[in-house]
């Protein structure tokens, strides 16, 4: 056989072509090496902008309690009357139920186990005025039901998931597991004395009225002297 004037390296280099990298290197293919790192960040700058700002307008709604869960039930008894009027989707319906009785067991627990030793103690009727300290807070509790009644309704508008039932079975075993849930919550607060609410604090807004009221008559009665 003739022996070769150069190395096999060197002969078989200008067929690779310029888009490759040296033999002995990691080949990489010129379409995964253009716009590879440009696109990603740019995307990924896009969605966490558009995170910050939704977490900006969730933010300002921390205030307005009473129209966050306002909202919650129009929200819902639309989607209970479309329920109805389709005579439809009880398997998405009893889901939904099951997702916000669990938001609620976690709302009605407290973030620290009474059990434990070292932990505070639970705010009762006895003792000074002391915050309820939940395991899920409020407005998580008001959030993820919001966004579970929206997916709700959303999967009601594909027939795909509108599985045959027999509904009355689900409502009696939804009832069956409201019941035995709330009833060793119920247990729970009467065995540790403790109120899943925090109300009844003092507050000395009619004590300062008082005050400022008696500060005028005695002044108004100074001035008839």
């Amino acid at each position: 056989l003739p022996r070769l004037s150069r190395p096999l390296s060197q002969t078989l280099l200008p067929l690779i072509g310029p888009h490759h990298q040296r033999i002995g290197r990691r080949q990489v293919p010129w379409f995964a090496m253009e716009g590879s790192t440009t696109e990603e960040p740019a995307a990924a700058a896009k969605i966490a902008q558009f995170q910050r700002l939704v977490q900006h307008y969730l933010d300002r709604t921390v205030i307005w309690m009473r129209v966050r869960w306002g909202t919650l039930a129009v929200v819902l008894v639309l989607y209970v009357l479309r329920v109805y009027l389709k005579q439809g989707f009880y398997v998405v319906t009893y889901g939904l139920g099951i997702y916000m009785l669990n938001l609620l067991i976690n709302f009605l627990t407290p973030a620290v186990d009474p059990d434990a030793e070292d932990g505070p103690g639970l705010p009762t009727k006895e003792m000074e005025f002391r915050p309820f300290t939940r395991k899920l807070p409020e407005f998580k509790f008001w959030l993820s039901s919001f966004r579970a009644v929206c997916c709700a309704s959303v999967l009601t508008l594909f027939e795909v998931f509108d599985l045959p039932v027999f509904w009355p079975i689900l409502l009696a075993y939804f009832i069956l597991l409201l019941v035995l849930t709330m009833k060793d919550r119920i247990k729970h607060m009467l065995k540790h004395k403790y109120i899943p609410f925090s109300f009844g604090k003092q507050t000395y807004g009619e004590l300062t009225k008082m005050k400022a009221g008696g500060a005028a008559g005695g002044k108004g009665g100074k001035d008839d002297k």
